[in-house]
């Protein structure tokens, strides 16, 4: 797997930015601290953890980083139903954020079944 031409690298990148935005969106106009954190930490780690992945030296480094980047994944998802379900953000600030997030996750799941059938 290699960065350029990748898409779950972009995507994962993609939506590190709107995690970044929504969290300059949370902290200065609802002044929410604490959930918007968690999530730009979660949200920004899919595509750190995906670089690292992308790097990697061993085929089981590679294995591990992805599936991070896959954990990270279903986290930012969990804090965005929070978010949601708690009236931080709209229905469709919500529909948007968690179908990028479940396809990045589809993306990320796939990848991880075929670095295994591959071993």
């Amino acid at each position: 797997m290699k960065e350029k031409g990748n898409l779950a690298y972009y995507k994962a990148f993609a939506f590190a930015k709107n995690m970044v935005h929504l969290y300059k969106q949370l902290t200065e106009k609802q002044r929410e601290f604490v959930l918007s954190k968690q999530l730009l930490r979660s949200g920004t780690s899919i595509g750190a953890n995906l670089s690292e992945a992308i790097g990697a030296f061993s085929k089981a480094d590679f294995s591990y980083k992805l599936s991070i980047s896959y954990k990270e994944c279903l986290e930012s998802k969990y804090w965005i139903s929070l978010l949601h379900e708690t009236n931080y953000l709209t229905n469709d600030q919500y529909k948007k954020l968690y179908e990028d997030a479940d396809e990045l996750g589809k993306i990320l799941f796939a990848s991880i079944k075929t670095s295994k059938s591959k071993k």
